[in-house]
């Protein structure tokens, strides 16, 4: 079968296309699905560059990808919910027990997907997965956002920003983010009521003002803490959180490490078929150019989600 593959760890030129990989096994609790389209994330990137070779090995060669849509091929033994013919989306990343989403079939655990959002497209649906259900976790899990309280997302342009930002309004909360100054547009597109320019604004200048801070961003990280209110809770997808930071401020700290799941999946479809959330495509790429795809993910500032189709 088709598929993206790398043989050696390294940067983009690693990335490989051939026609001959081996179709996968499906293993009781997975699904096999025919992909139709797949939703990039810097995880991919990381794991091809192989910056975590030591936690994680893999079997070279690899497919690559995490994020997909298409419909169920087939479905394993202990499988219950989704039947051949679905149309699906979710993850099947290696280091999620999958096979690898950029291939023509692909293995995902039953676990990690769900039935697609009906008034998405292949190609929306896709562009979700991960940086959903990772501002699913972040706000409504782990900062438990409630009505009036004020949230501070860092990189509100990002394909994880983009829909925290919907999904912090939908709440009810009110909305501070920070961005390039050329992002303020899309950003307040969202629903932003507030744009702070990192490039020429200093966001640790509002002290104790914020309920929750929502972290993408490594280099964010360390003047997070000072601008919560006491009692106000930090989540960090990038970089580490620091224990007696947050306690010398008498805030909390989570260190969140984001994966998808069936509820999750499921929470996020409601959400966008009534019409709270809608994914943010920058960039649409075939298949043929997902080197391409990924220089221009890796290399640029996407503004929402970069995906490539099958």
């Amino acid at each position: 079968m088709k598929a993206a593959i790398f043989s050696q760890y390294g940067d983009t030129e690693a990335t490989q296309l051939t026609s001959s990989h081996p179709e996968p096994q499906v293993a009781d609790q997975q699904v096999l699905v025919a992909v139709q389209a797949v939703g990039l994330n810097r995880i991919d990137a990381i794991i091809r560059a192989g910056y975590l070779h030591q936690m994680f090995p893999v079997s070279m060669p690899a497919v690559l990808g995490g994020d997909f849509s298409g419909t169920v091929r087939a479905v394993g033994a202990q499988v219950t919910g989704v039947q051949v013919g679905d149309e699906v989306y979710g993850q099947a990343g290696l280091l999620m027990g999958g096979s690898g989403a950029l291939a023509e079939l692909a293995a995902a655990p039953a676990a990690k997907l769900a039935r697609k959002p009906a008034t998405l497209s292949m190609a929306e649906a896709a562009a979700f997965p991960l940086a959903g259900s990772s501002a699913i976790q972040a706000l409504e899990e782990h900062l438990q956002l409630q009505p009036n309280q004020k949230v501070l997302i860092h990189g509100g342009a990002g394909g994880i920003g983009s829909i925290a930002i919907q999904l912090a309004k939908h709440l009810g909360a009110q909305v501070v983010t920070t961005v390039a100054g050329e992002d303020r547009d899309f950003v307040r597109s969202l629903g932003a009521d507030e744009v702070i320019d990192y490039k020429t604004q200093d966001f640790t200048t509002r002290a104790q003002e914020f309920d929750a801070v929502l972290v993408t961003a490594p280099e964010a990280l360390a003047g997070s803490y000072g601008v919560l209110k006491t009692g106000g809770v930090l989540v960090a997808l990038a970089g580490e959180v620091d224990a007696e930071q947050a306690q010398r401020h008498e805030v909390t700290a989570v260190q969140q490490m984001s994966q998808a799941s069936s509820e999750q999946l499921n929470r996020l479809a409601e959400l966008v078929d009534n019409g709270a959330i809608k994914p943010r495509i920058d960039r649409a790429f075939p298949f043929a150019e997902v080197k391409e795809a990924f220089s221009y993910f890796e290399q640029q500032h996407p503004k929402g989600k970069v995906v490539v189709t099958l």
